[in-house]
């Protein structure tokens, strides 16, 4: 708990530990309970951090040969000259995709990032775990950092984006860039009081210096309160088929405008809605400081001649669809240089704004959580919270980062940082700070927890390889007769571990509440709630009689105790009070 930020109140976590096995341990409480999914796994370069799973191993030799060790995690290679090259690394990420597959909402999306090296391969595995029709794009990221080294400047990535149900609407959204700049100079030009040609004038300005695109360059009209508008024009769109024609009267002249050579865009009915035209008038005419004229939502040219289009308000429409390419001008390594003071600690985070354009695209609720197994330095717990800190929807996120170790001779190792999943945690508690000196409201704390062995002994039995499989199955059954006898069970001091190994087995979320019941003397129960799960838990050696007769009264509860609490009596006694809602492990 003490690398943990607000411990009890959070609703987010970090996790330390290798996400395959993170990944099982969750995948009961967590099915179907996660809406967005961003992964950024390591690249097969033949020189990043492989997974090297191994299911014929037992857990001692899996850990070992990973080096899971108290300083960390060794880092191993793919080299070309394996012979397996893509196997292995495609290998290592089809059952951790299968279990993301399991946890998302039917209603959820995955975003994965890659590059050239797996692209392909990996659209074929989630083809196959996801489904073809689930594949929504292969969105290209345009990092704008040229890597020169096959003799071009290649300045791009890949995001491969699936749904988990594609037969239910899914509809992507991203937010303009620029729009925060714009709100400044158009509050700054109101408050002076700035003439509207000359206020066109700067924006017109501001619009050259940042090269924003035609999804904002389009508004560049002013009215009388400073908002943005634009023209859209009102020509049928398709070439091969004629909109209505119908005639529209200029509202100065009093004489039909041209009709587009392919008809109206709209029917005239909503034409005249738009433009407020009934009986033969229109309700509101605004004559323009050019000379044109407003007529609602429709723009009119100085006479008849010049063809009608239709006006929409940058302030209402400050989103589009996620475009499949995205360019963005943030650095994600000098964002994490300004959080540690200048050091550069991580190599290639992906930038924030990345992050909180393809987590923001998705349409969410309150309280949605956002699940990422490959942390990294931790983006996505700081994408999260900014955007939190932007719309108030309360996202939640799941981190795991395997504590892999940090190069000695690194400036990460020598300021302290043994291993990278050390800089994620970090990263989020300094970026959740800052957020928190502007929102104070914001949820940035975070509940860390480490994958470690069970606490229950008869999880814990490794084979000695240097017996035969006779002696390893005997020493397993006195092994395990020992555990069933008490013998070895001793969670003094690790009552919290205790807790969470058990609810999370029986399907509770690690962010789970529980409240102590005081009419407890002899024994520490708590009523544990999640969300509309609820239960009666009991963790003690050993359960007293007083307490077996008390929790009479939670009848209509769950409860979860100890298997060795408990003779044939007090089991017996408990199951008149629970019957099926009786939990014993």
């Amino acid at each position: 708990m003490d690398r943990s930020v607000n411990f009890d109140e959070t609703k987010n976590v970090i996790i330390e530990g290798e996400n395959l096995e993170v990944l099982k341990l969750l995948s009961k409480a967590y099915y179907n309970k996660v809406k967005c999914i961003y992964i950024d796994p390591p690249y097969n370069t033949g020189h990043d951090f492989v997974y090297s799973d191994d299911y014929s191993e037992g857990k001692q030799a899996y850990w070992e040969k990973n080096g899971v060790f108290h300083d960390g995690v060794k880092v191993d290679t793919n080299s070309e000259s394996a012979g397996r090259y893509h196997t292995n690394w495609l290998n290592m990420m089809m059952p951790r995709l299968l279990l993301a597959q399991m946890m998302l909402k039917d209603d959820g999306a995955i975003f994965v990032s890659i590059d050239d090296n797996e692209v392909h391969n990996l659209r074929k595995l989630m083809d196959e775990i996801f489904g073809e029709e689930n594949f929504i794009e292969s969105l290209v990221w345009n990092k704008r950092i040229p890597k020169n080294d096959e003799g071009i400047g290649s300045i791009h990535e890949y995001v491969l984006i699936y749904v988990k149900n594609s037969d239910l609407k899914h509809e992507f959204r991203m937010r303009k860039e620029g729009l925060e700049d714009i709100d400044a100079l158009l509050a700054k030009l109101k408050k002076q009081k700035v003439s509207i040609p000359e206020a066109e004038t700067e924006i017109a300005k501001l619009y050259k210096k940042k090269g924003f695109d035609r999804g904002i360059t389009l508004y560049n009209s002013l009215d009388s309160e400073y908002r943005l508008w634009g023209k859209i024009n009102m020509s049928w769109p398709n070439a091969d088929t004629f909109g209505p024609r119908y005639d529209v009267i200029h509202p100065e002249t009093g004489k039909p405008v041209k009709v587009p050579d392919r008809g109206w865009r709209w029917k005239k009915e909503t034409f005249d809605e738009a433009s407020g035209y009934r009986d033969g008038k229109y309700s509101a005419v605004i004559k323009l400081h050019d000379g044109t004229f407003l007529c609602g939502k429709i723009w009119f040219g100085k006479d008849e001649g010049m063809q009608p289009s239709s006006v929409n308000l940058l302030d209402e429409v400050k989103d589009f669809l996620l475009r499949s390419i995205v360019s963005l001008k943030s650095d994600g390594g000098v964002e994490l240089e300004n959080l540690f003071e200048g050091k550069s600690y991580f190599s290639y985070p992906k930038p924030t704004e990345l992050l909180k354009t393809l987590i923001g695209s998705v349409a969410m609720k309150k309280d949605e959580l956002i699940l990422d197994f490959f942390a990294g330095s931790g983006t996505t717990g700081q994408a999260v919270s900014d955007l939190n800190k932007e719309d108030d929807l309360g996202r939640k996120f799941v981190l795991v980062q395997i504590p892999e170790a940090t190069d000695e001779a690194s400036e990460a190792f020598k300021a302290g940082y043994k291993t990278i999943s050390n800089i994620t945690i970090e990263r989020v508690k300094r970026a959740g700070e800052r957020i928190h000196a502007e929102k104070p409201k914001v949820d940035i704390g975070f509940k860390v927890f480490k994958l470690t062995t069970s606490i229950f002994p008869e999880n814990t039995y490794q084979p000695d390889p240097e017996k035969s499989v006779e002696e390893n199955v005997k020493a397993l059954q006195e092994h395990y007769a020992r555990a069933r006898q008490r013998l070895l069970f001793d969670p003094a001091g690790k009552e919290t571990d205790l807790m969470y190994e058990t609810l999370i087995k029986q399907g509770f979320m690690l962010t789970m509440s529980k409240e102590r019941l005081g009419e407890f003397k002899e024994n520490v129960v708590w009523k544990v709630m999640d969300g509309d799960r609820s239960a009666v838990v009991c963790l003690d050696a050993e359960l007293k009689d007083s307490t077996v007769k008390a929790l009479a009264r939670f009848k209509d509860n769950r409860f979860i105790g100890l298997h060795r609490a408990v003779d044939t009596t007090k089991k017996w006694e408990l199951t008149q009070t629970f019957g099926e809602a009786l939990v014993l492990i």
